[in-house]
């Protein structure tokens, strides 16, 4: 008789052991699905870039992603300051960008980068000394004219995303100004380190 409630005593404890078993794994696979519904599921995200912030040119950016593994998006820098920020006085650089990342989940991990630059920047117009003379000691103050030039260039880096759907990424890369009338800006940078939220 002791024999028989001990078995089914071992019978009924390994049932209860596999049904919460069970309702673990179910438990888990449903947070699993949650924090990549909330992480990943988004198409759309706001960053700024706080290395351009540092630099007194904050950058905010958007972009779409279109597929997994694709994302287009447009970063605004306006310059915030008067002093030289990349060789020249910037007035705002507007970037539009297409990625293409390698990473396991969406729009996450490497990526490369080819984007253009429309850049506009202040520079001292030097024509104005070429046939004027001014006394000895006198203080020349030269005007200023805004130039606005247009480039492509290409990056490359990396995004992180947490479960709650915060963001970080670093990247590095440069282009070419092409056409530029001063010949001042001959090429812009585009490297940044960005938090931001997907949506």
């Amino acid at each position: 008789m002791k024999k028989i409630l001990l078995f089914l005593a071992l019978v009924s404890s390994t049932n209860y052991l596999k049904a919460q078993n069970k309702n673990i794994d179910s438990l888990s696979q449903s947070i699993k699905l949650k924090s990549e519904a909330i992480g990943h599921g988004g198409n759309n995200e706001i960053k700024i870039n706080l290395f351009y912030s540092i630099l007194a040119l904050p950058e905010i950016t958007y972009e779409r992603i279109i597929e997994d593994n694709m994302g287009v998006g447009l970063s605004v820098a306006i310059g915030a300051t008067n002093e030289n920020v990349f060789g020249s006085k910037i007035n705002y650089v507007i970037t539009p960008h297409y990625r293409i990342y390698f990473g396991n989940k969406k729009a996450n991990g490497f990526f490369i980068e080819g984007n253009a630059g429309i850049i506009s920047h202040k520079e001292f117009d030097y024509t104005s000394l070429a046939y004027t003379s001014y006394p000895a000691g006198y203080d020349i103050t030269l005007p200023e004219r805004n130039y606005t030039d247009f480039g492509l260039g290409a990056a490359a880096g990396a995004k992180f995303l947490t479960r709650n759907g915060f963001l970080g990424e670093a990247y590095l890369g440069v282009g070419r100004v092409f056409g530029s009338k001063n010949q001042s800006l001959e090429a812009y940078p585009r490297f940044g380190l960005t938090i931001g939220k997907r949506f």
